[in-house]
Parts: structure tokens; C-alpha cells; sequence
């Protein structure tokens, strides 16, 4: 075991991503905070420190234990990290999803370019 190891790198460890990529990408687009800020792939975790990971709409929050360079299985997780994530946003995971349906008409073709606008529009409100 490691005294610290990169965020990226440990987020994919303790499975809170499938990918070392989709860690990275997290941590880039400032998904991803070390005690309050926003950090880097590379910037290196220690014992006690605490991770804030938002993913959707939830905000996972977790303790390091023990850094690990090395994937764990899903029960040896609670050696390397503790789960300090509320309730309220596991919650979030289980809330009923809330549908959009644009009211078309049968059989008037696919999406205009202006009505592909809007949706997506409104799908990327959501996301923030």
C-alpha cells in the first residue's frame, strides 16, 4: 500500500467509477473535490481526507482510509474508503424519473431540426 495515490486512480479503486477514464473525466470537469476544491486527476489522496464525487444528481461522499493503487472487490471497499454519503442523496438514486414526452403526432416523420433543438435543450437542464 501506497501513502497517497492519485485521485483518479483511487476513485477508480474503491469503484465509484467503472473507468479510469470516466475518473478522469470527473476530476476534469470538476466533479470531483478533496476537502471543498476541485482537484486534478493527478493530485495525490491521503489517509483522512475527504472526497466529494457528484454524479448526476447525487453527491457521494467519501473517506479515505487507506490509499490502493489496485481495484478492490465491492466488499474489501469499507478497508480503503468510508461511505460518509447522507441518505437524502441516496435517495436521489431511487426517485422516480421524471419523463418527457413531446406530444407528435403518428406518423409525422422524425424530429425537425428546431424540435431536436428543444429537446436537447431541455435534457441539458437537467444536467446542471
Amino acid at each position: 500500500m501506497a501513502d497517497s495515490v492519485r485521485i483518479d486512480k483511487y476513485l477508480w479503486a474503491i469503484r465509484a467509477f467503472k473507468t479510469r477514464s470516466e475518473s478522469c473525466e470527473a476530476c476534469n470537469g470538476n466533479k470531483v473535490k478533496v476537502n471543498g476544491t476541485p482537484v486534478k486527476p493527478s493530485r495525490p489522496v491521503k489517509p483522512g481526507e475527504t472526497i466529494e464525487v457528484r454524479k448526476g444528481a447525487v453527491l457521494f461522499t467519501y473517506r479515505v482510509v487507506a490509499p490502493t493503487e489496485n481495484r478492490v472487490g465491492a466488499q474489501l471497499v469499507p478497508q480503503f474508503a468510508e461511505n460518509l454519503t447522507p441518505q437524502s442523496e441516496l435517495d436521489k438514486l431511487h426517485a422516480p424519473v421524471e419523463t418527457f414526452f413531446v406530444k407528435r403526432d403518428r406518423g409525422t416523420g422524425r424530429p425537425t431540426k428546431k424540435d431536436r433543438r428543444t429537446l436537447d435543450a431541455l435534457w441539458d437542464s437537467f444536467d446542471d
